[in-house]
């Protein structure tokens, strides 16, 4: 089996890497990246570089052609609305186009549970069968969504089988998206804080590790279950002041009403340091059975034990 993966080198992509590289029923792994990288530094024997660029359409059908099964993960979380559109949705939808073309055995995608968009109405636990409506002020969310439009269309009269993936808040010692974007919020805070502090509103969320995605991609790249939508995250939620103790800070109880002012504040942030204020907006905790009965998978780190792990990480690296 060959598997040839677009954004090798994200958090995902190295757990993905490492966890394909030890299956057996995997022959060769390409990574698609814009700059080099060097996996056997990595510890890889099985991964290739390949030069490339999502936006690139001819280049895109070219590295599936040379694929079993095509996972897409790259996706721009930095940037502006415009900037991030054309390099998410437009590289995107090349990577589905190609996958249908080339007739692929099976294309993995990664979706979010952003996808599902921050609404009061929303169901909970949201299971796999709630619409993905996504939250137009958050393009993050916005573009979530449209992309698993796109790619249903893109694979609308073909034959290959999609898997698609949506976890929650990604974070573990190999993901610290989480820790490394509070600075750059409180950068933005009017006040002087020898100590930070984080607004807790109770609302509820859940943290799912890099391995445990990582795993479920490995599962979807073999076929081990039908292909689908999936949701994916750690057993048990925290909130805010969890989050808060963990990271050693202080948090204080806000009516959602001054969360919602304050993600309306700091909404034009990039996407990455604005995304964990809207999951304390409204509730977005997830069913996991799915993808634990049709697929298999059973995440090893449950929320806290994720956070535990982020957080000692961030402060080996002296984040914290």
């Amino acid at each position: 089996m060959i598997v040839a993966v677009t954004g090798p080198t994200g958090d995902i992509g190295r757990a993905l890497l490492r966890r394909l590289d030890a299956d057996p029923a995997v022959d060769q792994v390409l990574g698609m990246a814009r700059r080099p990288f060097d996996p056997s530094s990595m510890g890889l024997k099985k991964t290739e570089y390949r030069q490339g660029d999502v936006l690139d359409r001819e280049g895109v059908r070219t590295f599936a052609a040379e694929a079993d099964v095509l996972v897409h993960l790259a996706f721009i979380i930095l940037g502006g609305r415009e900037e991030t559109r054309s390099v998410n949705l437009e590289g995107s939808r090349n990577v589905f186009e190609a996958a249908a073309e080339r007739s692929v055995d099976r294309l993995v995608y990664t979706s979010s549970v952003a996808a599902y968009g921050f609404h009061a109405d929303n169901p909970l636990p949201l299971t796999e069968d709630v619409p993905t409506r996504g939250t137009d002020a958050h393009y993050y969310s916005a573009q979530k969504a449209e992309l698993e439009d796109t790619l249903r269309d893109a694979l609308d009269g073909s034959d290959v089988p999609a898997y698609v993936f949506r976890p929650c808040i990604v974070a573990g010692g190999d993901a610290l998206a989480l820790v490394e974007a509070f600075p750059k919020l409180l950068r933005k805070s009017p006040l002087p804080l020898a100590r930070p502090i984080l607004p807790d509103p109770g609302t509820p969320f859940q943290l799912v590790h890099t391995e445990d995605v990582a795993s479920a991609l490995a599962a979807a790249v073999r076929g081990d279950g039908p292909p689908g939508v999936y949701n994916l995250a750690g057993d048990g939620t925290i909130t805010a002041a969890d989050l808060a103790k963990a990271f050693g800070w202080l948090s204080v109880p806000m009516p959602k009403v001054g969360v919602d002012i304050a993600a309306e504040t700091i909404g034009r942030l990039p996407l990455a340091q604005a995304s964990w204020i809207n999951a304390m907006r409204v509730p977005v905790v997830m069913d996991i059975t799915r993808a634990r009965d049709e697929l298999g998978w059973e995440p090893v780190f449950d929320t806290r034990a994720t956070l535990e792990d982020t957080v000692a990480e961030a402060r080996e690296r002296g984040l914290l």
